[in-house]
C-alpha cells in the first residue's frame, strides 16, 4: 500500500511539472515579442558592423518565414498537448506523441535558421565570422582568452 502511494505521489508530481512547463511555454509563445527563435546566433548578429547586421537579421527572418507551416504545426501540437491534459482521464502517450511533434517542429525550425545563419556567415570576412563566434561563445558562457 505504501509502494502505491509513492507511485501516485510521484505520478502527480510528474504531471503538475508538465502541466507547468506547458502553462509556461504558451505564455512564453503568447508574450515572447519578435525574438527570432536562432538563439546565440541572433544576440550574435548584434556584434557585426552596421552594413552587416540588418542583411544578417533578414536572412534568418527569411529563414523563419519560410518555415512558417513547420512553426505552425509545432504550435498546433503544444495546443493539443495542453488540452489533452485537461482531460479527464490523461493520455501520457498522446500528450507525450503531441510534445514530440512540437519538439520536432521546433528543432526543425531551428536547424533551419541555424543553417541559413551559416550561409550569410560564409559571406563575411573572416573578421566578422570572428565576432560572430566571440559573440557564440560570450553567450554560451564560454569565454576562451582572445588571440588577435
Amino acid at each position: 500500500m505504501n509502494t502505491l502511494r509513492i507511485a501516485i505521489l510521484v505520478s502527480v508530481v510528474l504531471n503538475l511539472f508538465l502541466a507547468a512547463a506547458l502553462v509556461a511555454g504558451f505564455v512564453s509563445l503568447r508574450t515572447g515579442g519578435g525574438m527570432i527563435n536562432a538563439g546565440s546566433l541572433r544576440i550574435a548578429g548584434a556584434e557585426l558592423p552596421e552594413s552587416e547586421r540588418r542583411p544578417f537579421r533578414m536572412a534568418l527572418r527569411e529563414a523563419r518565414r519560410a518555415m512558417r507551416p513547420t512553426i505552425v504545426q509545432a504550435r498546433t501540437a503544444k495546443a493539443e498537448a495542453a488540452l489533452l491534459l485537461r482531460q479527464p482521464v490523461l493520455d501520457q502517450a498522446a500528450v507525450v506523441a503531441a510534445l514530440d511533434r512540437a519538439r520536432a517542429g521546433d528543432m526543425a525550425v531551428r536547424a533551419a535558421v541555424e543553417r541559413r545563419a551559416v550561409a550569410f556567415a560564409a559571406t563575411l570576412t573572416q573578421s566578422d565570422r570572428a565576432k560572430l563566434a566571440d559573440a557564440m561563445q560570450r553567450r554560451a558562457g564560454r569565454v576562451p582568452p582572445s588571440r588577435n
